[in-house]
């Protein structure tokens, strides 16, 4: 049996390292006990940030969504009410619970309430079929759903006979369990579980079928390494509006969600992007982040030039990016506008965070991944292991204070000296920083040279008659692969062979595309990345 005072103290000595870390200000003593006492409960999870938020600024406003404005005492009482209904419900502690939701603040009601109640939660894509959450139901032994209202019928065809509960409904609903619904009950929190929820997020899914990553609640000291990292790189500040585009269910959403609880910040979120609303919400809540994945940054910078315009956003500082690639080109054009705000952040589904662009590193190094962050191991290794020179691109193996112990299924991701393989191909330059050449199975091996996709994508991308590009190989009898390049015009269009000679220019003769296939619009996934298999099918521009 664990002791109640040691467990206390350890939960005092962690809230004064996150102090020390500038996360947390000094506050009366009666509301650092209530913040100790909330950390005691719960352990480091979500249900603490809320229990530590609303017990320093209980009227603070913890989010701003579609349909208005919580603070974080609201967010207190409707997770602990709703904790108290999936207790009624049958689930307990270490049940896996399934979240299926966008951004509002039912997604933050639900994760609270699952932490509340010592069960674990499975991060459900968006844009899962109900094949997928079939699947993810069986891999995970989930007990239960929770899902937004437009995802009733996926549910209803992936998990039948499973308990559900609606999250985000557009009007009341009293035929059906819901958030809502289950908020209304006693405010009071739940017994105390033993077990400190688990939280498992599930890979990307665009080579194969997404695998569950599940990683146990951090301790004080991982907790504090976590915020020591991502806060000292990238100069988030606590008690700020930060508007959160990127999906809460991504590991880079997730993990913003978790250091804006932290910080106390506001969440400002829309449950659906749309860029000229994002640009617009920075400026009419005096937001200092934006929170993104890079292909929204895309989309913002399509917009016409008088469009950004009307919206001044004067206090930003802050542009995050991470979950797929930033194109140099877009980066420098969004500083070049907005001035520099942009950091760029790499990281794996399996390792959380490992390195970090700033503005400089972006001006001076374009299409950087950064350096390695505080407590993060990293190595470039050839295909035996050994460590590989500045310039030498190799296989990325890193290590954080969050890496995964593995797979939900059993599998793992390769591991050497104790650094796990990111799947990905980059190499560091003189100074230290790190580039991304390419995903380790998708270097395209044409006439015997080896190319990487993402520097032809790149070189593409420069052009101004391209909006977005991504780069494949497809079986050629004369060189084994060729490149085809998949294209999205600009507002002006673009020719084909005009976008081969131009990079005929600026390329080795074995890079240059045998073909450009123009298309609307290129197949993403939630989070901005293509997904490769879908090119072939998607609609080609006439």
């Amino acid at each position: 049996m664990p002791d109640p005072g040691a467990s206390l103290g350890r939960a005092v000595t962690t809230l004064r390292v996150l102090a020390a870390s500038g996360v947390i200000s000094p506050v009366r003593p009666d509301r650092l006990v209530s913040m100790a006492v909330a950390l005691h409960r719960w352990g480091m999870s979500p249900a603490t940030l809320v229990g530590v938020a609303a017990a320093r600024s209980p009227d603070a406003v913890a989010v701003v969504d579609d349909a208005g404005v919580v603070t974080y005492a609201d967010l207190d009482r409707r997770s602990n009410a709703v904790a108290d209904g999936l207790l009624d419900l049958g689930l307990r502690e270490r049940d896996s619970v399934a979240l299926l939701a966008r951004n509002s603040r039912q997604f933050l009601v639900a994760l609270a309430a699952v932490s509340k109640i010592g069960a674990d939660l499975i991060y459900l894509n968006t844009g899962f079929g109900a094949r997928e959450i079939a699947d993810v139901v069986r891999g995970e032994g989930v007990k239960a759903v929770i899902a937004d209202e437009e995802f009733e019928q996926r549910v209803g065809d992936g998990a039948p006979g499973l308990p559900r509960v609606l999250a985000w409904t557009d009007a009341a609903r009293d035929d059906v369990r819901t958030l809502d619904g289950l908020a209304g009950g006693p405010p009071s929190p739940p017994p105390s579980p033993r077990h400190v929820s688990r939280h498992v997020i599930l890979t990307s899914g665009t080579t194969g079928t997404p695998k569950g990553a599940p990683r146990e609640a951090p301790g004080p000291l991982a907790g504090a390494e976590m915020m020591i990292a991502l806060v000292g790189a990238i100069p988030l500040r606590a008690r700020q509006p930060t508007v959160l585009a990127a999906p809460m269910f991504h590991t880079w959403g997730l993990a913003n969600l978790l250091v804006g609880l932290a910080l106390q910040s506001s969440f400002v979120v829309r449950r659906r992007f749309d860029p000229q609303t994002t640009i617009a919400l920075l400026g009419e809540q005096s937001a200092t982040a934006l929170i993104a994945v890079p292909v929204m940054l895309q989309r913002i910078m399509e917009l016409p030039g008088d469009v950004r315009r009307r919206y001044p956003t004067p206090d930003v500082r802050v542009v995050a990016l991470s979950g797929s690639a930033v194109p140099a080109s877009i980066a420098e054009r969004f500083m070049d506008e907005y001035g520099d705000v942009v950091y760029n952040l790499y990281g794996s589904t399996e390792v959380s965070y490992i390195s970090v662009a700033t503005p400089k590193d972006l001006r001076e190094a374009p299409g950087t991944s950064g350096r390695p962050l505080h407590g993060v191991t990293l190595r470039i290794l050839d295909d035996g292991g050994a460590p590989l020179p500045a310039g030498a691109t190799g296989r990325i193996f890193a290590r954080s204070a969050l890496t995964f112990e593995g797979y939900s299924g059993g599998q793992d991701k390769e591991r050497i000296d104790g650094l796990v393989s990111t799947g990905d191909l980059g190499h560091l330059d003189e100074a230290g920083r790190l580039f991304i050449d390419g995903r380790d199975d998708d270097m395209i091996v044409s006439g015997g040279e080896n190319v990487y996709p993402r520097e032809v994508e790149e070189a593409l991308l420069h052009h101004p008659a391209v909006a977005d590009a991504a780069v494949v190989g497809v079986p050629d009898e004369r060189f084994g692969q060729a490149l085809v390049a998949h294209v999205v015009p600009g507002a002006g269009g673009a020719d084909p062979e005009e976008l081969r000679e131009y990079l005929k220019g600026r390329l080795a003769t074995y890079k240059v595309p045998r073909e450009v296939v123009l298309h609307d619009s290129l197949p993403r996934n939630e989070t901005g990345k293509v997904v490769p298999g879908a090119l072939g099918a998607c609609d080609r521009r006439a």
